[in-house]
């Protein structure tokens, strides 16, 4: 699968952790930056080039990080076409894919450990989209 991954300087080693798990598990993963947890940059950049990739058809599913999760979810949750979701626990990660279609997970560096990151993200791309009676709630999202 295509993935594209991004973060702030907060969620840096999260996805340092999640970009090494997706590869092992055979997934191309476009990694956007930043390249350091120490300079601070501004999320709403990093978020809004990876909702690019993913609207533009170059990736199929997105990752961000950031301190929280928070910040970038509201940035992407305000670009056509996207449906983030900022969560910390696995069942949340699970039915977010199966009954919402999300194509973002937002995660928090300071919110969940890397290991705990790397299992939600694992789990966010693994879960498919149940479709049926879930189709018509997402399509009035995008209304």
């Amino acid at each position: 699968m295509k993935l594209v991954i991004a973060a702030d300087h907060g969620g840096y080693n999260i996805k340092e952790a999640i970009k090494a798990a997706l590869a092992t598990q055979g997934h191309e993963v476009a990694d956007l930056g930043t390249d350091n947890g120490v300079d601070s940059v501004d999320y709403p950049v990093f978020a809004k080039a990876l909702c690019a990739e993913i609207k533009e058809g170059r990736a199929e599913l997105g990752i961000l990080c950031c301190g929280t999760g928070i910040g970038m979810s509201m940035v992407a949750n305000k670009q056509r076409g996207i449906r983030a979701a900022v969560l910390s626990d696995t069942f949340s990660a699970e039915m977010t894919r199966r009954h919402n279609n999300a194509n973002v997970l937002c995660l928090g560096g300071r919110v969940v450990s890397e290991a705990e990151a790397v299992e939600l993200a694992l789990l966010f791309v693994a879960t498919p989209f149940e479709g049926g009676r879930h189709e018509r709630r997402v399509a009035m999202m995008e209304d």
